[in-house]
């Protein structure tokens, strides 16, 4: 079985009871998701989440607080070209570290990222959030932002 790490900050940004999210183009679907993204070889985490809320919605940002970080395993098949390449059998051991801030937009101008993992950004009531087809990182998220816990460690079942 094939192990992959990936390590990715992500901005939550709210104003006057709005979320910013960017849809996240899959596979096979697309999900909301909080603005933000895979760090670079070398790059603080913080500084790569200022970064990806700038290719993503076009905003710039300021980090105002470290949330947390989300640990989070997946484990799935591999298909097509990928399973070909690998050579690892087609499974995958999937491991995710996101590190989650709280940020404050600064300026800039709402635009959609071009041929990135995301295709529109976009405000939304923080009420209607719950009806929204979104990745389970928005409720971490919105989990971390609202406790804050001193662990940095979100309190929902399979996080």
């Amino acid at each position: 079985m094939k192990q992959s790490l990936r390590v990715a900050a992500y901005a939550v940004c709210v104003e006057a009871d709005k979320i910013l999210l960017a849809r996240w183009v899959g596979r096979t679907e697309k999900k909301w998701t909080l603005p933000g993204g895979g760090i670079d070889h070398g790059e603080d985490p913080l500084d790569a989440v200022v970064r990806e809320v700038a290719e993503e919605t076009g905003y710039a940002v300021r980090v105002d607080a470290l949330l947390g970080i989300d640990s989070v395993r997946r484990r799935f098949e591999r298909t097509g070209l990928r399973r070909a390449l690998s050579g690892a059998g087609n499974a995958t051991d999937w491991h995710g570290l996101r590190v989650v801030y709280a940020a404050t937009i600064t300026g800039g101008e709402l635009r959609f990222e071009e041929n990135g993992s995301t295709d529109m950004a976009a405000w939304f009531d923080l009420a209607e959030v719950p009806t929204v087809d979104r990745t389970d990182l928005v409720d971490v998220a919105l989990d971390l932002s609202t406790r804050k816990p001193p662990t940095g460690r979100a309190d929902l079942a399979g996080s």
